[in-house]
């Protein structure tokens, strides 16, 4: 491993900025044909990534017979589903009690465990369809690193027994068994969620992709969405007429004409290690590969990969006016810089530890941040996804419950409390762009304050959750 000293490591300026997992993928990234004419099809996917690609999976299973067609603007994976953590997670951005006002306390734990199911539903379908994800289920470790993290976890855990959740899927660790499974500074306690895995996402998406395709789907890449609407999709010049259009374009959705308000384009950049030799994972932990976070409010979220790195992400500066995408937005230096300091301080271990990858991407956020699935069958038009940043496991049950509502299948899984679940459009500019970067600088302070003091900083906290809204 190569030593730069504790300063600002050199690495940053030239790590590639390609996604780690895109970068390794082997062979390269070359992408399908685009539409070229019109198209008549029974089933239009808008959007190639973990949202389409398992809808058109589940689809040509349940429907050999039907027509179905993937249309992505770049190629599959390049969006979010690409460029993630790779955090399988057994999680929800709404939480139980949100769709349990929907519903019932009842049917929101059904859909809880049905998202843990689909984690394990992920790893079933790589092995049997042969994708090598680098699937491996080592759960998710969150490590409290002040008291105030401490204190909400301990209400988390309580939470969690409230509802039902055992032991083995969800427990709370003393500072010694956290920090034996991640050993970073300041250990006050931890949390271990079972249900949860990590993948190498771009794999999954180009091994998915390649799956459903040779069951029938058609792929079609270099393929721009302007408009749905009407029983097609308009591509370029072309039309892609289909009685069944499902838009699954995440942050995307914001490129539509007339939908730009309708998803929130987030930014969320990572940098990820050199391979880096077992004798350092021996004191760092992380030995079956869990998931790892802090417990602060500013999102992180990090993984050691198959051979060897550290993958770690952060939430920075998230939002640019007028929810553009701006792809030099993906990979601003001193965002990076940030991230890679806030990993260095939870994992010392890593000072010297030459970056090889920084990047960036998108992901969306529904007003009501909550996920969610929804089929008009009158209509034809089905839209699923806004899963916040939690959506490499509930993609999968999305998709899934998305295939069976279109083929009219009575599910266990199409009657779970997201499904229906519709959200108000954003506020227009300048609203929308102050309440963003409002609320997330309290946030910012709050965790600083909580760092500072040792005490919970409920004012900033509470004053950004109503910035927020939504729920």
């Amino acid at each position: 491993m190569a030593v730069h000293g504790d300063s600002e490591p050199w690495s940053l300026e030239t790590a590639s900025t390609t996604p780690l997992w895109i970068d390794r993928l082997e062979p390269p990234i070359t992408a399908r044909a685009g539409v070229d004419g019109d198209l008549d099809v029974d089933v239009a996917i808008v959007g190639g990534g973990f949202s389409g690609l398992w809808t058109a999976y589940y689809l040509r299973q349940l429907e050999p017979s039907l027509r179905v067609a993937v249309l992505e603007r770049h190629y599959c994976g390049f969006g979010a589903s690409g460029r993630n953590g790779g955090w399988a997670v057994g999680e929800l951005a709404g939480s139980v009690g949100d769709y349990a006002r929907r519903s019932s306390p009842t049917e929101s734990r059904h859909l809880l465990r049905a998202v843990f199911d689909a984690v394990d539903e992920i790893g079933r379908v790589a092995a049997a369809e042969g994708i090598d994800c680098d699937y491996a289920k080592g759960g998710t470790i969150r490590v409290a690193r002040t008291a105030p993290q401490a204190e909400r976890q301990v209400a988390d855990i309580a939470e969690a027994r409230a509802i039902g959740l055992t032991p083995d899927e969800i427990r709370r660790l003393d500072a010694d068994e956290a920090t034996e499974q991640l050993n970073a500074t300041d250990v006050h306690s931890g949390i271990l969620l079972g249900p949860s895995a990590v993948v190498d996402p771009a794999k999954l998406a180009r091994g998915l992709a390649a799956v459903a395709e040779s069951a029938g789907t058609e792929i079609y890449e270099q393929s721009r969405a302007r408009t749905i609407g009407g029983g097609a999709v308009q591509v370029g010049g072309s039309e892609v007429r289909a009685p069944v259009i499902v838009r699954a374009m995440e942050a995307y959705t914001r490129d539509l004409r007339g939908q730009r308000r309708d998803i929130l384009p987030v930014y969320s950049r990572m940098v990820a290690t050199e391979p880096l030799p077992d004798e350092l994972f021996d004191d760092i932990g992380l030995a079956n590969r869990p998931s790892f976070a802090d417990d602060r409010r500013m999102v992180t979220y990090g993984q050691r990969t198959a051979d060897n790195r550290i993958a770690f992400g952060a939430t920075g500066v998230p939002y640019s006016f007028g929810s553009r995408i701006v792809p030099a937005a993906e990979t601003h230096l001193g965002m990076h810089r940030r991230i890679w300091r806030v990993l260095v301080d939870m994992l010392p271990q890593l000072a010297d530890a030459r970056i090889t990858h920084r990047w960036g991407g998108v992901l969306g956020i529904p007003r009501n941040w909550l996920p969610g699935v929804h089929f008009d069958p009158q209509t034809g038009q089905g839209v699923l996804g806004g899963y916040v940043g939690e959506g490499v496991a509930a993609s999968n049950l999305a998709g899934r419950t998305m295939a069976e509502l279109i083929c009219e299948r009575d599910t266990e899984r199409t009657s779970l409390p997201w499904v229906g679940v519709t959200s108000r459009r954003w506020e227009p500019e300048p609203l929308r762009w102050l309440g963003v970067r409002v609320s997330r600088a309290l946030l910012g302070v709050a965790d600083d304050r909580e760092l500072r003091t040792g005490k919970p900083d409920r004012l900033m906290s509470g004053i950004a959750e109503l910035l927020r809204g939504g729920h």
